[in-house]
């Protein structure tokens, strides 16, 4: 029964920094077979570059999620095409370059893998149902099982999507609001969902950046840099077991590792990691 572990936002250096020093070990213990990660926050809290994304896989990710923030980085849609575990949200225009969905092969073991971003108070972007249809149903004819990530801003709209997948998607989980959320449940028909995954990155923030400025900045209205925060780093996501011969999820639950319980995991090999 394979287990998929699945990283919710990455945001900035502490973020990667915790996946580089934790998660070789946490994927041994939990006896994890395929790593998914957000990584849309990874470049000094906003984007993803090739190298970041390299670096990941190194240390364990197989595949690479996006969000709203996919082309923060300006060298990132030129360098998308190249990145074959890397997929950009599939309700982009077609035309947008990079993948909008993933196969992931381990030991026989093929999981689809891709993301949908919402429209509620987010920009306008092609219906993310009419999207995640589409993609199930074409997944669902190469893979064992699937993972659905829905990017979006109203829990009410991630809720709704994880009941129209309920019974095609082994898991469906919500990312964005970097807040994880205590909902992790099997649904009706077999599919394991929760609304947030929450953010692997510093928690003494305003979901990862510096809070004073934040909290001026609510105040007055005034413009600010929001540089990313550095204290508190905790790594959060989810953790599923799936029958293969279903495409259901069988259990699942919330990893939320602050940093008195992470250590118990950590590789002290500190090399390689360079940048914001």
């Amino acid at each position: 029964m394979p287990r998929v572990f699945f990283i919710g936002d990455i945001v900035g250096r502490p973020g990667r920094t915790v996946v580089r020093e934790v998660l070789p070990g946490f994927r041994q213990a939990e006896k994890v077979d395929v790593v998914v990660a957000n990584a849309e926050n990874a470049a000094g809290g906003s984007g993803l570059t090739g190298r970041l994304a390299r670096e990941l896989r190194g240390w364990g990710v197989d595949a690479i999620t996006l969000g709203d923030h996919v082309w923060d980085q300006k060298s990132f849609a030129a360098e998308i095409p190249g990145l074959d575990w890397v997929c950009r949200p599939a309700n982009l225009h077609p035309d947008c370059p990079g993948r909008d969905h993933l196969v992931i092969e381990k030991d026989g073991f093929r999981l689809g893998v891709f993301t949908v971003l919402g429209r509620n108070f987010l920009p306008p972007r092609d219906c993310p149902f009419q999207v995640a249809r589409a993609k199930l149903d074409r997944l669902a004819e190469e893979c064992d099982a699937i993972l659905m990530e829905v990017h979006a801003e109203a829990t009410s709209e991630k809720v709704a999507l994880g009941w129209f997948a309920d019974g095609q998607a082994a898991l469906v989980v919500g990312t964005h609001t970097h807040i994880p959320t205590a909902d992790c449940t099997l649904l009706e028909k077999g599919t394991g969902y929760c609304t947030d995954a929450g953010m692997t990155g510093p928690y003494r923030s305003v979901i990862g950046r510096e809070a004073e400025p934040i909290i001026e900045r609510f105040i007055d209205g005034m413009p600010r840099r929001f540089e990313v925060a550095q204290k508190d780093v905790r790594l959060s996501g989810v953790l599923v077991d799936i029958e293969t011969s279903t495409g259901q999820a069988t259990d699942l639950r919330l990893v939320h590792l602050r940093e008195n319980e992470w250590q118990q995991y950590r590789n002290d090999d500190r090399s390689g990691n360079n940048g914001s």
